[in-house]
């Protein structure tokens, strides 16, 4: 598979997670009455554990060990989600800013940084090594 159609694969299983990212964090947002940092925090889980799931098959196409792919991607998140869960709740709480579009933004840094960490750090030399070789 070339880069460029690794890439389109990637936008396009990510923006199915980004439907289940921004549905649920929709439906908690609207009716439970919890601030935002839970329910960015609760949906971004979710939409991890689906785009982790459906890009190391699809989109990597990798035999790399699963428990370590899944401790690198957790890594990730470490950072990632401090940072975009108290920038969110930042922007959205203090500075007023439109919660859907500070989690539409904080989506958007997501889906370019955890392309390019997972691509080269997760899976590196094993992309494509799923496949079978002629």
């Amino acid at each position: 598979m070339t880069e460029a159609g690794r890439v389109f694969r990637f936008v396009l299983l990510s923006a199915s997670a980004g439907l289940i990212e921004m549905g649920s964090f929709s439906l908690l947002n609207e009716f439970s009455g919890l601030r935002y940092w839970p329910c960015y925090l609760i949906a971004l889980t979710l939409s991890v554990l689906w785009n982790f799931t459906l890009n190391r098959k699809f989109t990597f196409r990798s035999t790399a060990n699963v428990p370590k792919a899944m401790l690198l991607v957790a890594l990730y998140y470490c950072v990632f989600t401090p940072l975009s869960t108290w920038g969110g709740d930042y922007l959205a709480e203090t500075a007023g800013w439109n919660e859907y579009l500070v989690t539409a933004l904080n989506m958007i840094l997501n889906l370019i940084t955890e392309f390019l960490y997972q691509r080269y750090v997760v899976y590196g030399k094993t992309v494509d090594s799923a496949v079978k070789q002629p």
